[in-house]
Formats: structure tokens, C-alpha cells, sequence
């Protein structure tokens, strides 16, 4: 799809990657069974510019934000940009791709369900090949951390992330597409 954006439409994506920041630097709640896995907000931003400009703007957004968090914010660098393109850029492409089939509530819905269920287990399979290889340890030291960590940390940071895009998607998307 050879789709033009017009510097309206830059500038709305680009106030949405820097809200995306702002969450990212200001809500930031551990995961009890992993503190060093953290839940933040900064993927809401991103779904909803997906949901309104398309899969393409989503990953933009996604690549941008995840360089943003892994090397300006020191989060974890090439490893941690690696894992949120992965997780965040599955979710968009699955979610939007739904969505922009049929725009409607209930497509949404469909949308961001099957975004939470493929993000949930790209982070299983990523986690089990490119944490060792990052962390430097065995596999067998990430294996068991699968089911009662990694599985129920993406069910929810993604099923809250994408409630809340259900939630605030329809007011938002009236400012995104105004002249």
C-alpha cells in the first residue's frame, strides 16, 4: 500500500510517540514475581495510532519508542529494543491488521484479543530463545520462569494496555482524524 501522510498526520504520530515517552517515564509498576519486569502505559499511545494511521505508523512508532527506552533511557539496550519491538510490534500488526479489515467495535475487540494472545506468545518464544543469549545463561534457567512469569506478565501488561485502548480509542481517534 503506497499510502501518503500528509505533515497533519506526521505531526499527530509524532505527539504520540512523545505521549508514549512521557508514560513510559512516569508509570512504571513491577511485577511482584519479576520486579525487573515492569508494567507501564507507554504501549496505550502506540495502539491507538495504530488503530487510527495503520500497521505501518504502529511499528514506526514501536521502533521509535523501543530506541527511545532502550538507549536515551538506558533501559536495557539492544536487548530490551530487541524485546519490545517484538512484543509491541506483534501486538500492532496483529491488532491493527483486525481492526482495519472492518473498522468497528466489534473487530476492535477481536483485534486486540488475538493482539494480547500472539504478543503473549511471541514473549514466550522470544524469551526462551534470546534471553540466554543476552543474560548469558542456560535455558534451562528461563524455562521454568515461562508459565508463572513471563506468560502471565504479557497477559496483562497486554490485556490492560489494550482495554485501555478499547476504552479511550474512540475519543482520541476524533482528534487523530480531524482536519
Amino acid at each position: 500500500m503506497n499510502r501518503k501522510y500528509s505533515s497533519k498526520t506526521i505531526a499527530k504520530i509524532g505527539l504520540m510517540t512523545a505521549i508514549s515517552c512521557v508514560l513510559l517515564l512516569i508509570i512504571r509498576i513491577p511485577f511482584p514475581p519479576a520486579p525487573f519486569l515492569r508494567y507501564d502505559p507507554a504501549d496505550v499511545p502506540i495502539f491507538v495510532t495504530a488503530f487510527a494511521f495503520g500497521p505501518i505508523p504502529g511499528i514506526i512508532v514501536t521502533i521509535v519508542v523501543s530506541l527511545i527506552q532502550a538507549f536515551a533511557l538506558g533501559e536495557d539496550g539492544v536487548y530490551g529494543f530487541i524485546m519490545h519491538v517484538l512484543a509491541t510490534g506483534s501486538f500492532v500488526v496483529v491488532a491493527s491488521t483486525f481492526y482495519s479489515v472492518k473498522k468497528s467495535k466489534k473487530r476492535a475487540m477481536e483485534g486486540i484479543v488475538a493482539g494480547v494472545v500472539v504478543m503473549t506468545i511471541i514473549m514466550c518464544l522470544a524469551n526462551m530463545a534470546i534471553t540466554p543469549l543476552f543474560m548469558g545463561i542456560p535455558r534451562s534457567a528461563v524455562m521454568p520462569m515461562i508459565l508463572p512469569v513471563v506468560l502471565p506478565f504479557n497477559l496483562l501488561k497486554a490485556g490492560i494496555n489494550g482495554a485501555i485502548t478499547m476504552i479511550i480509542y474512540k475519543r482520541i481517534s476524533t482528534f487523530l482524524h480531524k482536519n
